[in-house]
């Protein structure tokens, strides 16, 4: 299997990384404390190599290789990490591709749908839209996806794809720009074996096209190592070997540590990773080491604890192999001017405009929750309400003093209701997709306001189609004022009702970013809003008077009482009957307000990820 090369100019990247170290800084109540997550790791891979980060869990592997790939931009990070000679620019996040350990995918769409808008918001804006959807198929078909191209990608409650072709997937959205680098964390977890041999046979014949690949593994089978080029071998976050994979053995072998029996390779240094040597020769060193240590350190079986033969490992690894690789690493690489001002640019490259960002974003938003906007409990939900209303206020009297009096309970329920139920679920939309749009925005995908533009307006169509179902319902079996003004003005307000709501649920998701404590703050304000709201209580202490000027609940309140009951006298619970446009101004303040706050928390998020 060949990859197809799309048609714009790609640049080769050598990675190199000397002394590297970092540290997270745990903040306890009254103290801080270091911790050392990695400890001056060095080693270089260039153009058609694939290098596997190896070690047991906990071992530094995935912090290496994210602070590799760039999503690690900290002052707790130390040592040098270049580019062909280069720092980290903005001009690389669109050349790198970054598969994560988690297959982050919108479980609704399709492979096919899945990969095509990838490849219309990365790839070039010299290729043409219909260049763009055919490197899309020719991904489909490079990967053995041609068979699953028309299914859903499925998720915890939709059925979809195998894990194996999930991970397929997310590789093809890396994979589709042709990437220069290539990034990818335990691209083999949860696969079976044949499954995972053909993903790394797949990224062996991604770097024989010129491409480097770096990645984590956790335990491969001895097929799979022997596929690697180069191996970084972790332990406790230091180096044990850096090297050619089929030259690990050998080494190890050379410092005093064989198999006694016959072994995986890649169990054989996990064990030594782990400080286990059970079936492994112990080194000499060690053996006197144990001896002189016997009277004070208890050992089991005469063997070294795991604490001993790490520190061995690590410093056998220090004189004699990092130095060795630390004066290659010195050796400048030859290239010429044109690379080096490419990846020392801080420009961004994006692949499509704005206005092309914002319009494929919008698609794909509407075709990824049609189905949880048109689910039959959401539509059971809101018309079996209704339903209810128009029973319990059936062919109410609009005429009469007290039947305005019953009608104002029902329109005070329905500014409640599409006050409520908006926010509930505006406020889950930005907590559900942080992972997504992390991901997408590390990769420069697309600008934050044309995606929020584009997530917060793809919601109106599909949100807007339940209100008129529930109207048309209510509307006509509680009796109000039949006249077409009426209806559709009774539309609009509750419309902007919606709209309104939205925009507190999508402000509070943004800034708290945490379902549990999003659904506490906005149970709490939706409550304060309805008691406010005009309906409860008529005579307002002054000095918490202002709450219901800005809740929602109270502007819809009055906006429709003010039309249904513009031109009856006396005026119902002693609103006055103007027409509206206050009402109507704060209301629309609110939707840009909220929106704009949700954009700002959003922004501060991205910022604060270095993003």
């Amino acid at each position: 299997m060949t990859l197809q090369m799309h048609p714009y100019p790609k640049f080769k990247y050598q990675r190199r990384f000397s002394d590297v170290t970092y540290k997270v800084i745990t903040k306890g109540m009254t103290t801080s404390e270091e911790r050392d997550i990695l400890n001056g790791i060095t080693g270089a891979v260039s153009p058609g190599e694939v290098l596997a980060l190896m070690g047991p869990s906990g071992s530094g592997k995935t912090t290496l290789l994210n602070l590799l790939g760039g999503r690690l931009i900290q002052s707790t990070v130390g040592g040098s990490v270049t580019y062909n000679d280069q720092p980290y620019s903005k001009f690389l996040k669109s050349k790198i591709g970054f598969v994560t350990q988690d297959d982050v995918l919108f479980p609704h769409l399709t492979v096919k749908e899945t990969l095509t808008y990838t490849a219309r918001l990365r790839l070039s804006k010299a290729l043409s839209r219909q260049q763009k959807e055919k490197r899309a198929i020719d991904v489909i078909y490079e990967l053995g996806l041609e068979r699953c191209q028309d299914t859903m990608i499925g998720g915890s409650f939709v059925r979809g794809v195998s894990g194996g072709e999930r991970k397929r997937v997310c590789i093809g959205n890396e994979i589709i720009i042709n990437p220069s680098l290539l990034f990818l964390d335990e691209p083999t977890s949860g696969l079976d074996s044949t499954t995972a041999l053909r993903t790394v046979q797949t990224l062996q014949n991604i770097a024989e096209a010129g491409k480097t690949v770096i990645t984590t593994i956790h335990q491969p089978s001895s097929r799979l190592f022997h596929k690697f080029d180069k191996l970084v071998l972790l332990g406790k976050g230091s180096s044990l070997y850096f090297g050619r994979a089929s030259e690990a053995m050998a080494y190890f072998s050379s410092i005093g540590c064989s198999p006694l029996i016959a072994m995986n390779p890649a169990e054989f240094l996990l064990d030594l990773a782990n400080g286990n040597i059970n079936d492994i020769s112990v080194p000499s060193e060690l053996e006197d080491k144990v001896q002189m240590g016997n009277s004070e350190t208890e050992t089991r079986n005469e063997k070294p604890p795991p604490a001993v033969v790490h520190e061995y490992l690590v410093e056998a690894y220090e004189s004699r192999v990092a130095e060795n690789e630390k004066k290659k690493l010195m050796t400048p690489l030859p290239l010429d001017d044109e690379i080096k001002l490419k990846v020392f640019s801080s420009k961004r490259e994006w692949g499509a405009s704005w206005w092309q960002q914002y319009c494929i974003l919008f698609c794909r938003g509407i075709k990824e929750r049609r189905h949880d906007y048109f689910s039959w409990l959401r539509i059971t939900q809101v018309l079996s309400t209704a339903i209810i209303l128009g029973l319990l206020w059936w062919q109410s009297d609009s005429k009469s003093t007290r039947g305005r009096q019953d009608q104002a309970g029902l329109l005070f329920f329905i500014a409640v209701f599409w006050g409520f139920f908006p926010v509930f679920t505006a406020i889950f939309t930005f907590p559900q997709e942080r992972a997504m749009l992390s991901k997408e925005r590390a990769a420069d995908m697309y600008r934050l306001s044309a995606y929020f533009l584009a997530r917060t307006t793809s919601d109106l169509p599909l949100d807007l189609i339940l209100p008129v179902l529930f109207l048309l319902v209510v509307y006509f079996m509680a009796g109000l004022r039949l006249s077409a003004g009426r209806f559709f003005l009774s539309m609009l307000t509750v419309f902007l009702c919606i709209i309104a709501a939205q925009g507190l649920g999508l402000a509070i998701g943004a800034t708290l970013m945490d379902l549990k404590r999003a659904t506490t703050l906005a149970s709490v304000t939706v409550m304060t809003f309805m008691l406010a709201g005009g309906y409860f209580v008529k005579k307002v202490p002054v000095f918490i008077s202002w709450i219901r000027y800005m809740s929602f609940n109270y502007h819809i309140y009055k906006l429709l009482l003010k039309v249904q009951y513009q031109d009856i006298t006396p005026p119902v619970n002693g609103i006055k009957t103007d027409n509206g446009l206050w009402e109507v101004g704060a209301l629309v303040a609110m939707i840009f307000g909220y929106r704009v706050l949700a954009y700002l928390s959003l922004r501060r998020m991205q910022l604060h990820r270095g993003a």
